[in-house]
């Protein structure tokens, strides 16, 4: 049997070590679309931060890991999938057969339609090379853009603000990480970087970015280009939709992602937000399945199928899909939508269907002095979604209440009356499980 794995970050090196434990004779291949060692998006942060070197970023540390495991490791991007033929085609003109695939190709950054993001200092934060690329040109005292203050955003953001730039944060949402969080906790979230020195913009879009002589840009923005290496660099003018201009040395987008799905046209695999997975992670044709960001699976909450783009949802959609496609029969139990940010030291976490449901009840408590903040989302007497500021200890707590569907009784009205002793709620349960 030859299992080929396509994609080589978290859910593909899971997927592949798998394999390998539960088909020890297969051939097992894994295809990384970079020309780097399979690594962790997630960690490109603490290159930026200089916390770790690339090597840190590392999925599998130990020299020769995958050779040990009788993985073979290939570098290509696929242009083409044929399941009818088994084949997979790459760019380069190559191509690969496979007898069981798994496409765990992940996502890339929206590139929104902006004139200006092909100059030399306009970066995306996604890859190793664009994290060589920032930190070349975010020195201590440069003058940075981010575009964008969702989940990645913020992370970036967190980065960015360790190396000492002058940080300006321009989101069009009317809040920050307003995906994870609602109008009290992102407003709270915004507040907390303010009171740090990073300027924040919400509800404001980036309208165009132009290239500026170093000559002009100190007549317009009263700051010199610390280098003169115009091949390499430009300083920016960036112009907002309020009519405000923003002289920059750096811009990084952060404007959402898309799955990486292209070369599956014509394929007969089944796309909507992403490939359409059943609860064995098996896509719709025969033989194919998908894992991690670019897979639209079970999700524990809604009961539909959802992209949850996280690492613990990748590792684990790898790890069931390849027991099934080695010949096992097990079931994907969904994945559970949740955060956990830590914003220039401000923690912040949202779990499960943290906005709430229709003919819910819901309770929160807001320390706006303190940048604490705690709401609890229910469904008759179920724990359904939560989110929290400045309360780490609450973080295991309401995932553990939330994925046991722990049938609260008398709790509930408690935790209406006093959120915070959700701590007591869960041992009282646990002592009776």
């Amino acid at each position: 049997m030859h299992y080929v794995v396509l994609g080589a970050g978290p859910s593909g090196v899971v997927a592949a070590e798998t394999l390998r434990k539960t088909d020890p004779a297969g051939q097992i291949t894994l295809v990384s679309g970079e020309p780097e060692p399979p690594y962790s998006r997630m960690a490109i942060p603490y290159v930026l931060t200089g916390k770790v070197g690339e090597a840190g970023t590392y999925l599998r540390k130990t020299p020769g890991h995958y050779a040990a495991l009788g993985i073979e490791v290939r570098h290509g991007l696929a242009s083409r999938l044929d399941p009818d033929h088994k084949r997979i085609d790459f760019r380069d003109g190559s191509h690969l057969g496979y007898d069981r695939l798994l496409i765990a190709t992940g996502a890339r950054p929206v590139r929104p339609p902006i004139p200006g993001l092909e100059l030399r200092s306009v970066h995306h934060c996604w890859t190793l090379e664009d994290a060589r690329n920032i930190v070349r040109l975010a020195e201590p005292g440069a003058h940075v853009v981010l575009m964008g203050a969702g989940f990645i955003g913020c992370i970036v953001l967190e980065a960015l603000a360790a190396r000492g730039v002058h940080l300006t944060v321009v989101e069009m949402g009317d809040r920050m990480v307003p995906r994870m969080m609602n109008p009290t906790a992102g407003t709270m979230i915004r507040t907390w970087c303010e009171r740090k020195g990073i300027r924040v913009l919400t509800s404001t879009r980036i309208k165009s970015l132009q290239s500026v002589a170093a000559e002009k840009s100190r007549g317009i923005f009263g700051f010199l280009k610390r280098r003169e290496a115009t091949t390499e660099s430009d300083t920016i003018d960036v112009e907002l939709d309020n009519g405000e201009r923003i002289g920059a040395h750096l811009v990084v987008v952060s404007a959402g992602v898309t799955p990486n799905v292209d070369f599956l046209k014509d394929s007969g695999v089944k796309v909507e937000r992403g490939i359409l997975v059943d609860r064995y992670m098996r896509s719709s044709v025969n033989d194919v399945y998908a894992a991690g960001d670019v897979a639209q699976g079970y999700d524990f909450s809604t009961r539909a199928h959802d992209v949850h783009a996280i690492q613990p949802t990748a590792s684990e959609h790898g790890r069931i899909a390849a027991m099934n496609m080695a010949g096992r029969n097990v079931q994907y139990n969904g994945s559970l939508q949740m955060n956990v940010l830590d914003t220039v030291g401000l923690i912040s976490s949202s779990f499960g269907l943290w906005a709430g449901v229709d003919g819910g009840d819901s309770v929160e408590v807001v320390d706006h002095a303190n940048y604490k903040y705690l709401s609890l989302q229910f469904q008759d007497d179920v724990l359904v979604g939560g989110t929290a500021i400045g309360l780490t200890q609450h973080v295991g707590v309401l995932r553990g209440l939330i994925q046991a569907e722990t049938r609260l009784g008398p709790w509930k009205e408690r935790l209406k009356k006093d959120p915070h002793r959700i701590m007591e709620a869960y041992v009282a349960h646990s002592q009776v499980r």
